[in-house]
């Protein structure tokens, strides 16, 4: 495998590699027009086909819109691959994906990562195959992780240069990153935060006020509703340590809803009440800024409907 250039800063440079073919822009068009063009003889109809296979990139950015506005000086780049098709699983949704990162929603129940234990029913292991079908020598790389049971946003590297670059750099590189979570009881205050130091004892992650030699952990929430005994919070991380979350809420007295490790023994929804619903960062190539949101599970704003009785 060829090494990518790097600029002056260590940083991969964003170009094509040679398993597309390249078509450079020079005048303003719409993506379909300029595929015509560029392809004698291509009809509209092999031209959707190829959108959607997702075969078509603008900018190595995986493109399917046919009416995509083009300006001079951008690329579009055809996938060379084979038998390329959508990517449909029903524990991930793929949101984006260009020629160095892949970002999905998982949902609850889903591990993140292989571990000794659990190799193919993984985020990880899905999202490998996947990027195999276009060359069987693809992989993905593991950036950061959501527990099994937590649902949402995560984000993953197709290369080692660029997960090297998205751990190294994390704390700069990430701009926001927030979850919600319903947890037991009704918050005391509208706002704040929680921070302490927390110790990986394997089973579970305890917490201390001083540092006692484990990594420093900051916590922001916003009480967004009270009801029928349980609170709905947004809440935003400073720094992204095991079970953070998990522990900070138990902290306060009130554990999330579904977490019987730290507490909870209510679990109205049949699983754990936290998801991570937003995640923007700059693109450790490019340095564009990349926004990603979702909904809040419905499941989540049924519960807060719900009347006492």
């Amino acid at each position: 495998m060829s090494k990518k250039k790097e600029r002056n800063d260590g940083r991969p440079i964003a170009r094509a590699v040679s398993k597309y073919t390249v078509y450079n822009v020079t005048e303003a068009d719409e993506l379909m027009s300029f595929l015509m063009k560029k392809m004698a003889g291509v009809s509209r109809t092999r031209v959707k086909s190829m959108l959607t296979h997702r075969v078509v990139l603008v900018d190595n950015n995986i493109q399917t819109r046919h009416d995509c506005p083009l300006k001079p000086g951008m690329k579009v780049q055809i996938s060379r691959a084979k038998h390329n098709r959508e990517f449909r699983h029903p524990m991930l949704k793929l949101l984006y994906e260009d020629a160095y990162l892949i970002v999905v929603e998982k949902k609850e129940g889903l591990l993140s990562v292989a571990t000794d234990h659990q190799k193919e029913r993984t985020a990880q292991h899905i999202l490998n195959e996947y990027v195999k079908r276009e060359n069987r020598n693809n992989r993905i790389y593991v950036v950061h992780r959501l527990d099994r049971e937590t649902s949402g946003i995560m984000m993953y590297a197709k290369d080692e240069k660029t997960q090297h670059t998205l751990r190294d750099n994390w704390h700069h590189i990430v701009t926001d990153r927030r979850y919600v979570t319903i947890v037991q009881g009704e918050m005391e205050k509208d706002q704040g935060s929680v921070e302490s130091w927390l110790t990986d004892r394997k089973l579970y992650v305890s917490s201390s006020a001083h540092d006692d030699g484990g990594k420093y952990a900051l916590t922001h929430y916003r009480t967004i509703k009270r009801a029928n005994g349980y609170s709905l919070l947004e809440v935003q991380l400073e720094t992204g340590r095991k079970n953070q979350i998990r522990v900070h809420m138990q902290q306060l007295g009130h554990p999330v809803l579904g977490d019987e490790r730290y507490g909870c023994e209510a679990n109205p929804l049949g699983r754990m009440a936290l998801h991570a619903f937003k995640l923007c960062f700059r693109h450790p190539v490019t340095g564009e800024l990349m926004e990603f949101e979702t909904p809040y599970p419905p499941a989540f704003k049924s519960l807060m409907l719900k009347k006492q009785s």
